[in-house]
């Protein structure tokens, strides 16, 4: 008998940790390599963690929602077959405990994951001050946001007075709201995995990109007759609808390759231009948001847009969304117009640097050769990394945005 590790996968890119939402096994239960052990969460996504070994479980060393670093052992499995080896009761979770944290402890440093060093060296927060809630007291990420919210300041764990170093200088600390007491006939409704998820990544995405936001309204007068006028046929014929969204999307994936400044994100001391465009879309479910990507979609037809558009909004309404679905995006276009939105701000999706809103579209008099006319309009607000980019390629990106729509008709534009 030997006894293997199952770790924290990496399930997508610029990762660096996951929350146990739930186990799907308990010790004693025997599973069979590539069987579910666990579901994970990260980034917005639900996935199920495989066995890599078949053997019986032997500990669960991280509990339901707990977070972890990537590479961190999330249980034992004693499996049979191989070499005997001597038992480790004691594992990376117990090493850890016993570690002493000290100021020059290089070893120590290293089991700080990649995000938690980034974040406490930018809000100049001292890691030997802060209390971990990870496995064996590791300190995640959830920690430091904790800490950033209370202005900076965090718990001091005692330390021997030779080891005492002086702190960083804390950030001003801001004034808390109070806390929210619970009435009677309040409902109290637990916090999702996936809520949990969502709400760590908008708090990232608002503490460290600096937003800034801008809106053009464009005539899509003729866009709407010539969907309106192909939307039966078109359904008929392949199967699924063609959405006016497919026509948004098809403009910005046209627009991004020629302003490719848009398709970038911010790495530190460099800004990395995407090749690939990339365009995630916002698909909703009644209780959280996924961000599915439609790749290469500078490649795609509209009638294959309307087509991914269609697939990747089933797989997220059914729970099928898998983590490749959800990685590699660039750049992001929300549909804030289905639900009868006609101006917001939308939070930009890390590390992305802008996301479009495409608001309802709605019938308003216009002036035209001076005189009132009706027209479809709709309002495209984009909100963007004041780091990446600024106003004058933003204009330019949304003027080439609204001429492509305006000039989408049944005579120059093809959906094949």
């Amino acid at each position: 008998m030997a006894i293997e590790k199952i770790t924290m996968p990496q399930l997508g890119e610029s990762v660096t940790e996951g929350t146990i939402s739930k186990w799907l096994v308990s010790v004693g239960d025997h599973v069979n390599k590539y069987d579910p052990l666990a579901e994970v969460m990260t980034d917005k996504v639900n996935a199920e963690v495989p066995s890599s070994f078949s053997g019986t479980i032997k500990e669960l060393i991280a509990g339901e929602d707990d977070t972890l670093p990537v590479g961190e052992v999330i249980c034992l499995i004693e499996v049979e077959g191989t070499v005997p080896q001597k038992e480790q009761k004691t594992s990376d979770k117990t090493v850890e405990e016993s570690a002493p944290k000290t100021a020059d402890s290089q070893s120590n440093k290293s089991r700080y994951s990649p995000a938690v060093m980034r974040l406490s060296q930018e809000h100049n927060i001292n890691l030997d001050t802060v209390t971990g809630t990870g496995a064996g007291g590791r300190i995640t990420r959830k920690d430091i946001l904790a800490v950033i919210e209370k202005g900076g300041a965090a718990e001091v764990k005692e330390t021997p007075a030779s080891t005492v170093q002086p702190e960083a200088p804390a950030a001003p600390k801001t004034q808390q709201p109070a806390p929210v007491v619970s009435a009677a006939g309040d409902q109290e409704i637990p916090v999702t995995g996936v809520r949990k998820a969502i709400a760590a990544n908008m708090l990232r995405s608002k503490h460290e990109i600096p937003h800034a936001w801008t809106m053009v309204e464009v005539d899509v007068t003729n866009l709407v007759s010539y969907r309106d006028a192909l939307k039966t046929e078109f359904k008929q014929k392949e199967g699924f609808n063609l959405t006016y969204f497919a026509f948004f999307v098809k403009a910005v994936a046209q627009a991004l390759k020629e302003f490719p400044q848009m398709n970038s994100m911010w790495a530190g001391d460099r800004i990395v231009q995407k090749k690939d465009i990339n365009v995630s879309i916002a698909v909703a479910t009644d209780d959280a948001l996924f961000v599915p990507v439609i790749k290469q979609a500078d490649e795609k037809t509209i009638k294959g847009i309307a087509r991914e558009i269609t697939e990747l909004a089933q797989k997220v309404r059914t729970g099928s969304l898998k983590s490749e679905d959800m990685q590699g995006g660039t750049f992001t276009v929300n549909n804030t117009g289905s639900f009868g939105s006609v101006q917001s701000m939308g939070i930009i999706n890390y590390p992305q640097a802008a996301i479009l809103q495409v608001e309802s579209i709605v019938k308003r008099p216009v002036i035209i050769d001076n005189m009132i006319a009706v027209r479809d309009m709709v309002n495209l607000c984009l909100s963007l990394d004041h780091r990446v980019l600024d106003g004058l390629v933003c204009g330019r990106f949304l003027a080439r945005v609204k001429e492509i729509l305006e000039s989408t008709s049944k005579e120059n534009t093809s959906v094949y």
